[in-house]
């Protein structure tokens, strides 16, 4: 299948502070995988790193043929259009439309305006969202903008998606619901990277553990 991410000696720094230290971890394509750790260990660290938002301070990542350790700005960009990123905070444009939050990486993508939006309510279907298009973030629960910032990230068919803390004070429906979607991409190829402090009990698919303890990123068995 090939390796999407090899970390060769991985360190990384933030705010002057390292956390973490000479680590080395691949991951597959196709690969669904959670990060864990305790909170404040580094898993949103590491995320941020995978999609070029830190740059490693030692040692080698590669993101398919990216070297994140000595990537300029212009091919991060590039990385990141093979990308579907759910952020902790959603990050959606509170003066845009859901409809048109969810059309964004086609529009990136140079996809023209209604065949994005036919295709964003496709997918607002997918999360049961379809009857909020027109509203905008602030008028969605917590978990509906959650929904939606993965419908956003998952509509151009991204090689890797990575999800910071994805289900994290959701409600058991949106929980399933979002975990169900990660699923369901995955089955179609996506490799999908997860950071929790903890795997949801009755998930059912094969996965892979990455797990953050004392500044070490360590596979477990």
């Amino acid at each position: 299948m090939g390796k999407i991410i090899l970390a060769k000696n991985l360190s990384i720094s933030y705010d002057r502070a390292k956390i973490i230290s000479s680590s080395s971890f691949s991951v597959e394509n196709g690969d669904f995988v959670f990060l864990t750790g305790v909170s404040g260990s580094g898993k949103t660290t590491v995320i941020k790193t995978l999609y070029g938002e830190i740059k490693p301070s030692s040692g080698d990542l590669y993101i398919g043929e990216f070297n994140l350790s000595k990537i300029s700005k212009s091919k991060i960009s590039l990385l990141r259009r093979h990308l579907g990123i759910v952020f902790q905070d959603f990050k959606l444009i509170p003066e845009w439309s859901i409809l048109k939050n969810v059309t964004l990486p086609l529009l990136i993508a140079g996809i023209e305006k209604n065949i994005a939006e036919d295709l964003a309510i496709q997918y607002l279907s997918k999360v049961n969202l379809s009857h909020k298009a027109d509203k905008f973030p602030e008028e969605l629960s917590g978990g509906e903008q959650q929904r939606a910032a993965i419908a956003r990230a998952t509509i151009h068919n991204p090689v890797m998606i990575l999800a910071d803390e994805p289900i994290s004070g959701l409600d058991e429906y949106s929980a399933s619901l979002v975990m169900d979607l990660f699923k369901k991409a995955n089955e179609k190829g996506i490799t999908i990277i997860i950071a929790s402090h903890s795997i949801p009990k009755h998930f059912n698919i094969n996965f892979k553990q990455l797990h953050i303890e004392k500044g070490k990123i360590y596979e477990l068995a």
